[in-house]
């Protein structure tokens, strides 16, 4: 039986139907909702990613993001647990299965393919690639 599911989350549907799916899949597991402050994800338009007013607006729109995540296992019926930490999301997300002693990852992915793919990268599929405990890809429903 999994006891400790990571659930990534970055503010997308994509996320949130990973957490929907958790909460609704492994309702008696304990659900530790992971957020990324990716001090490197800035924009041309922004200031200097070392910049410490930059850092904690990051910081608040994170913590602002978490809430969301618990009112929504809220309504699944679910409490969680909220981490935010800092550094590159595969990392971060990798390092939390350790530091969270995590059984199993349910993360959410766009499902790009080709070219979209390998120029964008993917989060989900580094993590599948590389975790140590068993991953859930929930992928957007067909159209």
């Amino acid at each position: 039986m999994t006891r400790t599911i990571l659930v990534p989350v970055d503010g997308s549907d994509y996320a949130r139907r990973a957490l929907a799916f958790a909460a609704t899949e492994f309702r008696e597991a304990n659900l530790v909702v992971l957020h990324v402050v990716d001090p490197f994800d800035a924009s041309p338009t922004e200031e200097a990613i070392w910049n410490r007013e930059f850092v904690e607006r990051r910081e608040r729109e994170a913590e602002a993001l978490l809430e969301e995540y618990e009112a929504l296992a809220t309504d699944h019926g679910v409490s969680i647990q909220t981490e935010l930490v800092h550094g590159s999301p595969a990392r971060a997300i990798l390092g939390a299965v350790d530091d969270f002693d995590i059984d199993h990852i349910v993360v959410g992915s766009r499902g790009r393919t080709g070219a979209g793919r390998v120029l964008l990268g993917s989060v989900a599929e580094t993590v599948a690639k590389r975790a140590p405990v068993s991953v859930t890809i929930v992928r957007p429903e067909r159209e």
